[in-house]
């Protein structure tokens, strides 16, 4: 891979936009146009043996079009931002010198953000303050510790869901060790790294965002994929993860949206000690709750980017719509 550390990166080209939205068949409608290659911007597309349930394009669409940094961990495996940003740089850099665009598509919000503004040194984890932080949730339960989260990190505590157990306990880590907030790492912190940023991001690349305009057409997509998840056989592609035995429900991937609720709902009925199917009803209204709460989650991410340029994905020629934005982009 080339070296991504360079100050400056050519043009490449950005398709966000909140889960159901309609980012793939917007990025093969790109790919049928204009010579490019797809990023995956997705920290659950990152993992093998995670396809149903992540919405993974089809082999079909893969063959089709190249893609990047998708299954390249095993689910065991962690993969952070900063490996995002260091991956998709040596890959833009790549992409531009075969002559290609290079397209990043996907939904993780914060990988956008990394990439553009950068992310500042962390402190490293506390053991000690990890095993206070998991007492206290064990007493009082992760909503009261998102409350507390809100009250001292109120930007990040409003990207996270409450019951998001491993972030939520990350950043209130790092308020505990460093007493600033995990939002003013996620941020420039001066002139000379805004410059950098500006030079590295904000001058080389465009970033077009799928964004509908009547909530309900999203919540119709979002149950409407979740029944096709379910039918595809998403429920044995969560049992086979965990008949692996070395994964467990605290794992990034395992807490992926869908996979959690799934693994909770096998959890429970493998300790009920009751016979019978797996309650499915429950599993897919918990599912698709939580989906449309990452959806909000991603809507407000979205909403703090001014830079974009929207389209509406529920217009009647949406994807006519983004073709003609990319046209005007690349001139």
């Amino acid at each position: 891979m080339a070296n991504p550390d360079g100050d400056t990166l050519p043009f490449y080209l950005c398709l966000a936009g909140p889960t159901a939205s309609g980012k793939t068949a917007a990025a093969m409608a790109i790919a049928q146009h204009h010579a490019c290659e797809i990023i995956s911007v997705d920290s659950a597309l990152v993992y093998r043996g995670m396809d149903i349930g992540t919405a993974k394009p089809s082999a079909q669409e893969l063959a089709q079009v190249p893609h990047h940094l998708i299954n390249i961990r095993d689910p065991l495996q962690a993969y952070s931002a900063a490996e995002f940003v260091r991956d998709a740089r040596g890959l833009i850099a790549e992409i531009a010198a075969r002559g290609k665009l290079p397209l990043l598509v996907g939904g993780t919000m914060l990988y956008f953000k990394a990439l553009f503004d950068g992310l500042d040194d962390m402190p490293a984890a506390d053991p000690a303050i990890r095993a206070q932080l998991e007492l206290e949730a064990t007493a009082k339960g992760w909503p009261a510790m998102h409350a507390e989260l809100a009250q001292v990190d109120p930007v990040t505590a409003a990207r996270l869901a409450p019951l998001d157990s491993q972030r939520v306990q990350r950043a209130l880590e790092v308020y505990r060790i460093s007493g600033l907030p995990l939002s003013h790492f996620h941020s420039t912190k001066d002139a000379t790294k805004t410059v950098a940023a500006h030079a590295n991001s904000t001058g080389a690349r465009a970033l077009i965002s799928l964004e509908p305009l009547e909530r309900s057409w999203l919540h119709e997509r979002i149950a409407q994929r979740f029944d096709t998840m379910l039918e595809q056989g998403f429920v044995d592609e969560v049992r086979a993860l965990r008949a692996r035995g070395d994964l467990h429900a605290d794992l990034p991937s395992m807490r992926c949206v869908g996979y959690r609720q799934v693994w909770e709902a096998l959890d429970a009925h493998a300790t009920s000690g009751l016979a019978g199917p797996l309650p499915l009803a429950d599993i897919r209204e918990r599912g698709i709750i939580a989906t449309r709460q990452l959806a909000k989650r991603q809507i407000t991410w979205l909403r703090s980017m001014p830079q974009r340029q929207v389209i509406q994905a529920d217009a009647a020629d949406a994807l006519g719509d983004v073709l003609d934005l990319v046209r005007k982009v690349l001139g």
